[in-house]
């Protein structure tokens, strides 16, 4: 029946046929299915893959003549090594950096989305240049190799995490496919254009480099906006910082669109004082009285301290969700004491120090039972997801016990 309740039957061609139209490239569901962010985010991914596909033409070109195509003099023995010397340097670099950077590829999937773009476009370059410079071929299209491999990784790793952001009624495998689908289309579009591209920047070195600063351009400008457009409503150290900071200022509580305007989406280098989550107790408790400091005025279940210029947090085996919350807002309260007081080149050099970073710590104790249940509320009433966060916690969980009086 429809919506006036009168019987279509199955034959009809009044069936739904929009939606079926609608569905080819987009999730069962649109636009309920999806985050409010899905369709602008997508626009913007596809302007960048098309950019990109079309640099990408003019990279390919450039390594195909670089390994010997259109060359007599070169031999198929030396391509051969030089391709599986470039595939096997990235395949190395794929590994390497899955394992050092890959719990970091959630809670800042903004940050790397953005690095994987721009590192591609240098890998890009690199290969474009590698021909003009013979003797070292081969160590440029290798070191090319290993950038694109990192962009492999961090480009698919935050895909994934954006898929799960995106998804509203556990479609993440019908937004990926979709996804997929509008990405082909794309590519499709790109070759079609290349064809008509190559023609024209086949030896002719000048054409090929303007075309690709071109291209370059409105593929980092179409990232940068996509990146900008993506709002996530779980909170991870940059976005609960910016509530935290706001809130202290004026008791006012973001919203997840005002947080992730505010939050940065290049790397920041030199952070006043640097936070480590979920360490080992010796990094906060090096002696049974810095523990018994540590367990003073806390009730919870973590331990802050300071050490080597950092605040250290770690976190109890029985620590909710709602406890992790705490803590990193709690370091960053400590954060901020420590910045003010501008003890971090001295931290830890004498027992008067010493004690005097462990006095904020109680102190940071205090200010979080007074503000937290207000901020927490607070939050969840302007729209953030307390659930689940994102926030970059290491494995380490330790237990303890106090003295029995």
């Amino acid at each position: 029946m429809d919506k006036a309740g009168t019987w279509i039957s199955p034959d009809s061609p009044e069936r739904n046929t929009g939606n079926e139209r609608q569905s080819v490239f987009l999730p069962q569901g649109y636009p309920e299915s999806v985050s409010d962010d899905y369709l602008q985010y997508q626009f913007w991914d596809t302007m960048q893959a098309f950019s990109s596909s079309l640099s990408g033409t003019l990279a390919t070109q450039a390594s195909l003549r670089g390994v010997g195509v259109g060359n007599q003099e070169a031999t198929v023995a030396a391509a051969t090594v030089t391709w599986l010397l470039k595939d096997g340097t990235g395949m190395l670099g794929r590994i390497l950096f899955a394992w050092q950077k890959g719990s970091k590829l959630d809670s800042e999937a903004k940050k790397w989305r953005l690095f994987a773009d721009v590192l591609n476009d240098i890998a890009m370059f690199m290969e474009i240049l590698a021909p003009y410079f013979p003797a070292c071929f081969t160590f440029i299209v290798c070191t090319a190799g290993i950038f694109k491999s990192i962009v492999g990784v961090a480009g698919g790793a935050t895909r994934a995490a954006l898929t799960v952001h995106q998804a509203r009624r556990d479609n993440m495998a019908d937004i990926s496919a979709k996804d997929g689908s509008q990405e082909t289309l794309v590519n499709l579009a790109g070759l079609l254009v290349s064809l008509i591209l190559i023609p024209l920047v086949t030896d002719n070195p000048v054409l090929t480099l303007c075309l690709f600063f071109l291209f370059t351009v409105l593929h980092l400008f179409a990232n940068y906006k996509a990146v900008r457009s993506v709002v996530m409503e779980t909170f991870n150290e940059a976005r609960l910082s910016i509530v935290l900071q706001q809130y202290l200022k004026d008791k006012q509580i973001l919203s997840p669109p005002e947080a992730n305007q505010r939050e940065p989406v290049f790397f920041e280098f030199g952070q006043t004082v640097p936070i480590k989550l979920g360490v080992r107790l010796q990094e906060i408790a090096q002696s049974p009285e810095d523990l018994e400091l540590a367990l003073k005025e806390n009730s919870m279940p973590y331990l802050l301290g300071v050490r080597n210029g950092c605040v250290c947090v770690c976190l109890g085996p029985e620590a909710s969700v709602s406890d992790e919350i705490r803590a990193m807002c709690q370091a960053v309260v400590l954060g901020n004491m420590l910045s003010s007081s501008n003890s971090r080149e001295a931290t830890g050099a004498a027992p008067k120090q010493q004690k005097g970073h462990w006095e904020m710590v109680h102190k940071s104790h205090k200010l979080m039972d007074a503000i937290f249940n207000p901020l927490l509320k607070g939050a969840e009433a302007a729209g953030w997801d307390m659930k689940r966060t994102l926030i970059d916690w290491d494995e380490w969980r330790v237990e303890w016990k106090t003295k029995s009086s």
